[in-house]
């Protein structure tokens, strides 16, 4: 079914001529240009005449046809069947009685027919697209030749003088030279059934139409394909070269299919409304004319977009069209049996216009897109289009689409959508551009004028449709007239759209303070409450001078105090926000249901007075913390402190957030904000002297005391408070949280007791007698043991710990902070004797006795115990005190000897090193200064070096020739420091396998400084291991308790042993009896696992000596040293 055509006018007229054909019909129609201002027009006729004609045009004067001249092609009286001008070589191919004749292109000369070419029945020149690359056929120099030749071995050739001619079924390739022959390239016969009738040569592809089908042939594979075949019942094959797409419209009775080069379909069918008598081809479509009408399709959507009678007067007969067979061809001749007639393709802008003015928007954007694609429209005509439909369709009332035809064009401003919104003269009246656009839409007017007229314009439409008068009004608004309302909100809504979409471009600062400022406008218009609260508090462009007087008048303060806050008016914003408050106060501000979220339709009374209360709280809060955000990055001072009051008033968290806020460049004087806080807002002032200290690390003890004084009355008023409520509200007052009418918290998370006592025990910058005097007569005991201790009551601290709070770690933990014995005997006391007629703790002071009895003296302990005191409670204790005292005795004469030991060790090393020998010969030579010495004085250094003794003065005692200072830096030689040495490993190798608290990752050395007294005597000397990793040496210089000491001796013991065995080797050592050794030894098994090793080491070092047949007196030696290390 062929399509039905839209109302389009492609193709104008610009030029026609009668034609003088001796009533012998049109046969073939061919175009050349010849230049820009002028087309030759060939006509052959059915009696073998061809015409010439020529059409000039130009700016100056409208186009016009003129006659030339005529000639007879054959003499015969055929037709001429086709004519192919060659303007690069000034000749014309004619095709005539089966026979190809050569003209030249102004017809002065006769033809000639071109030898040994007969039967033609098709002809065509071959056309070379431009994204083709080479040629196949060579380019004969020599003339005459009509072998084939081979096609792979080719040199490139003019593709203007090559054809494709069809003779009967064989097709022949061939070119024409200069001279006027043919050379035939190629001959193919064989694979065409049926005679050849159609021919198109588009690069190396060969389309061929004949009765039975229409064929490609691939000149390069040497490949024919049939495309389709075509039934008997159809008309003759018709085929059409598209050069614009170089593809090919094959015919099928009345239906075109457009195929490519390898002869594939590329896009839907074109349905003729008959089959045409000729095709032409022209931009975008193809032509099809009969029975003098002409038809104009797309070739790629298959709309008929133009049908028009190509003779007005009625005359009939074949028509011919023609077009000038190129890419870019601009012009169409169609001709009849007594006019040619000459077409050009109408602008797109023409085009587009013609729409508009029928107002077909949908087609013209398809057109639009269309052109766009085809490069024939910019972007920018792009953009323009899109305005311009926009504003039709505004005026059309049709506001969504304007407005979405609007944000498609990327050259409109926004200002020229002012005037819709703001009368004429404002602020931005001349930043709006004087563009008319084509002129086919009235000028801006507001909104509410262009509703009216639109209405008007209705109204006027629907009485001429009951007149019978057909208008542009669409139906929609024919059968369902729209209300003045609904159009006025329809339009404000995607006035918003538009300007909300604007916001996001790079707009100038006069163009986007018009925007946010009209946007407002609109918001406030509809009374979108929501958008302009957002807008207003977020980064805008808005000009406040235009919006406050409309802001203020119509009640929305919020929007306005947002708005003054984001443009720097703190003062303003502030001012609007305590009035809001107060007027939420006084029940002034109601939010409705629609707010609140209560939908119930009936509600009780109760319930609405509930609903009620929440929104003035919501109020309240509301500009309470709008207020807060202001004052947080507010450095006025003046203006913080004024409107510090109210906001407390509502909201103490709010307020303690302005005071402390980081986000202010300048903080505020703390002795400004002191005076102005309200003393009834306590806990405010807490907070911030809180915050001075801890956060601000002030170091004012004004500060400290006035916090401490106030946590102080605090706590007594909680104190007083609980006990006046525990009966009553037990479990009201829950961690001192303090709850209002409206169910706020305190601003605090820790009750006033525990924030007092941290205080109390971190800072030492409050005056605590002040403290004390306030609390010295309540009943808040461990607050005054703080103070005490800090003024060293240290008797007080204790009575309170112990028999007040009864707290027995606290008091144990206070006396190891002394470090005092008295203090240990003093808490026994108490422990013992609690005064005031109150019964002995005995289980405090047997705990006391078993955690720290090695800090007291038996002898006391014994005095001091009460005989009502049950013996079971204190045996096990005094018994293991008594123990560990006779321990650490023993323990101290074994480090006491072990000291002389290694004392005595030290001076046999000394003793040894001052009695060296030195071999000096004739060789030796000064270290220093290199002379010989011979029989000179001279010095030995501990590092070995001889000098003489003139570089020995020079040098000095302590300093070598090496530039070793031995002072500085001692020398410890290997065999004189093997015991030190062996004992340093030995003990961190112990110390890491059994001490529990030491890590094994720990990185420790050891520092021995050798005792003259037992370590209990002088706690300050003895051996001390710095640990330097993640563990660290008590206040006594001992390492993990008894245990590790004990381990520490017994090292040393091993070290001492295995020392003085080796020198007993030496005879070092006088002899004693050995029977008197081991009785020795095992009387040490009493001083814990300490004596039990040494007696093992002494008896394993006895062994050896005995088995290796030493003398008696090694044996002796032993037994001496073991009597001295022990006793």
């Amino acid at each position: 079914m062929a399509a039905k055509p839209k109302s389009r006018s492609v193709l104008e007229p610009i030029a026609d001529s009668a034609i003088d054909t001796s009533n012998s019909p049109i046969k073939s129609v061919s175009l050349s240009k010849l230049s820009d201002t002028e087309t030759l027009i060939y006509l052959g006729t059915l009696s073998g005449t061809l015409l010439l004609y020529s059409l000039k045009y130009s700016q100056d004067s409208p186009p016009g046809i003129s006659f030339l001249r005529r000639v007879s092609v054959s003499g015969t009286g055929n037709p001429v069947n086709s004519i192919h001008p060659l303007a690069h070589i000034g000749k014309v191919v004619v095709l005539c009685d089966g026979f190809l004749f050569l003209l030249d292109d102004k017809l002065l000369q006769p033809a000639k027919r071109i030898s040994l070419i007969k039967g033609v029945t098709a002809f065509c020149r071959k056309f070379r697209s431009q994204k083709f690359g080479y040629n196949p056929f060579p380019q004969r120099s020599n003339g005459g030749s009509y072998t084939n030749h081979n096609y792979d071995n080719a040199n490139n050739s003019n593709s203007n003088s090559l054809f494709a001619i069809g003779m009967g079924k064989k097709l022949v390739l061939a070119e024409l030279i200069l001279s006027g022959s043919l050379v035939i390239l190629k001959e193919i016969q064989g694979i065409f059934d049926g005679i050849i009738m159609n021919l198109a040569w588009i690069d190396d592809s060969l389309v061929v139409g004949s009765k039975t089908g229409y064929y490609v042939y691939n000149c390069v594979n040497k490949q024919c394909v049939l495309i389709f075949s075509l039934p008997d019942s159809s008309s003759s094959p018709q085929l059409k070269l598209l050069a614009r797409e170089c593809r090919v419209l094959l015919m099928v009775d009345n239906v075109g299919i457009i195929v490519d080069t390898e002869g594939q379909p590329v896009s839907g069918s074109l349905v003729f409304k008959e089959v045409p008598d000729s095709i032409g081809e022209i931009g975008s479509y193809v032509v099809g004319v009969r029975n003098a009408m002409a038809e104009l399709y797309h070739k790629k959507t298959g709309d008929c977009v133009q049908r028009f009678r190509v003779v007005g007067d009625g005359g009939g007969g074949l028509c011919i069209v023609k077009d000038e067979e190129n890419e870019s061809g601009k012009l169409l001749v169609i001709t009849t049996c007594s006019k040619v007639m000459c077409y050009r393709k109408v602008s797109g802008e023409e085009q587009i216009k013609d729409l508009l003015r029928k107002k077909n928007f949908k087609e013209t954007i398809s057109l639009v897109e269309e052109l766009q694609s085809e490069g024939e429209l910019t972007k920018e005509m792009l953009s323009f289009v899109h305005a311009q439909v926009g504003f039709l369709l505004l005026f059309d009332l049709h506001f969504e689409e304007a407005v979405d035809h609007f944000l498609l064009s990327e050259t409109m401003q926004p200002s020229e959508l002012f005037p819709f919104i703001m009368r004429d003269p404002n602020r931005w009246t001349l930043l709006v551009p004087r563009n008319r656009y084509w002129g086919l839409h009235p000028p801006p007017t507001p909104l509410e004028n262009v509703i009216d007229d639109g209405l008007t314009a209705i109204q006027r439409a629907v009485f001429l449709k009951k007149a019978g008068v057909e208008t542009a009004v669409d139906d929609e608004f024919h059968l369902n007239p729209p209300s003045r309302a609904d159009l006025l909100e329809s339009a404000i809504q995607n006035m918003i759209r538009y300007l909300q979409a604007c916001r996001d471009r790079d707009l100038t600062q006069s163009v986007g303070e018009g925007v946010d400022t009209l946007l407002m406008y609109l918001y406030r218009a509809l009374n979108r409450v929501d958008d302009m609260e957002r807008l207003a508090s977020s980064e805008n462009s808005c000009v406040v001078e235009e919006l406050e007087t409309l802001l203020n008048d119509s009640g929305h303060l919020r929007t306005l105090a947002f708005l003054y806050a984001r443009k720097g008016m703190s003062a303003k914003a502030l001012g609007i926000w305590r009035i809001l408050a107060r007027n939420y106060s006084q029940g002034s501000y109601y939010r409705g249901p629609e707010e609140t979220g209560s939908t119930t339709e009936n509600e009780d009374s109760t319930a609405d007075l509930k609903v009620s209360s929440r929104n003035v709280i919501f109020g309240r809060e509301t500009a309470a913390l709008e207020a807060s955000r202001i004052l947080e990055e507010s450095s006025d001072q003046e203006l913080v402190l004024q409107h510090l009051g109210w906001i407390a008033d509502i909201n103490q968290m709010l307020a303690v957030q302005v005071l402390i806020s980081e986000k202010r460049t300048d903080q505020l004087s703390p002795d400004e904000v002191i005076a102005a806080i309200d003393l009834k807002k306590v806990e405010i002032l807490q907070r911030y002297l809180q915050w001075l200290i801890e956060e601000q690390y002030s170091d004012d003890t004004r500060f400290h005391t006035t916090y401490a004084l106030l946590l102080a009355k605090s706590a007594l008023e909680t104190y007083e408070m609980e006990l006046s409520t525990q009966n009553s509200v037990a479990g009201m007052l829950k961690n001192e949280m303090y709850v209002s009418e409206f169910g706020e918290d305190s601003i605090f998370e820790t009750s006033v007791r525990e924030r007092l006592q941290i205080f109390l025990e971190s800072s030492d910058l409050y005056d605590a007698e002040d403290v004390l005097d306030l609390i010295e007569e309540s009943e808040l005991w461990l607050e005054k043991a703080i103070l005490y201790r800090k003024l060293g009551h240290e008797t007080l601290v204790l009575q309170i710990l112990a028999l007040k709070l009864e707290d027995c770690e606290a008091a144990e933990r206070y006396c190891v902070e002394i470090g005092r014995p008295d203090a240990y005997m003093q808490l026994l006391e108490m422990y013992l004797d609690p005064k005031d007629g109150r019964e002995p703790m005995f289980k405090a002071a047997v705990r006391h006795l078993h955690n720290h009895g090695e800090m007291l003296d038996p002898l006391q302990v014994l005095e001091r115990l009460s005989p009502n005191m049950p013996l079971q409670l204190a045996s096990d204790t005094i018994l293991k005190m008594l123990r560990a005292r006779l321990h650490h005795h023993r323990q101290g004469q074994i480090v006491h000897n072990l000291s002389r030991a290694l004392d005595v060790d030290a001076s046999l090393a000394r003793l040894e090193e001052r009695s060296r020998h030195v071999l000096i010969n004739d060789e030796s030579v000064c270290n220093s200064c290199h002379a010989r010495l011979g029989t000179k004085l001279f010095a030995m250094y501990p590092d070995d070096t001889i000098v003489c003794y003139k570089c020995f003065r020079r040098q000095g005692e302590s300093t070598s020739v090496t530039g070793r200072n031995f002072e500085k830096d001692p020398l410890a030689k290997p065999e004189h420091s093997s015991s030190l040495t062996a004992f340093s490993a030995e003990l961190c190798t112990l110390i890491h396998l059994s001490s529990p608290v030491l890590p094994a990752s720990a990185d420790i050395s050891v520092l021995l400084l050798l005792p003259s007294r037992p370590p209990w005597r002088r706690p300050s000397t003895g051996f001390r291991i710095i640990v330097s990793k993640d563990f660290s040496v008590d206040q006594t210089g001992w390492v993990g308790g008894d245990g590790c000491y004990n381990q520490i001796l017994y090292i040393m013991a091993k070290v001492a042993c295995s020392t003085t065995i080796s020198k007993l080797k030496n005879g070092l050592v006088s002899s004693m009896v050995f029977d008197k050794v081991v009785p020795l030894l095992e009387s040490l098994s009493e001083v814990h696992y300490l004596g039990v090793g040494c007696c093992q080491l002494g008896l394993k070092h006895i062994n050896l000596l005995q088995k290796g047949n030493r003398p008696k007196a090694t044996v002796h030696g032993v037994a001496h040293l073991l009597y001295n290390l022990c006793y």
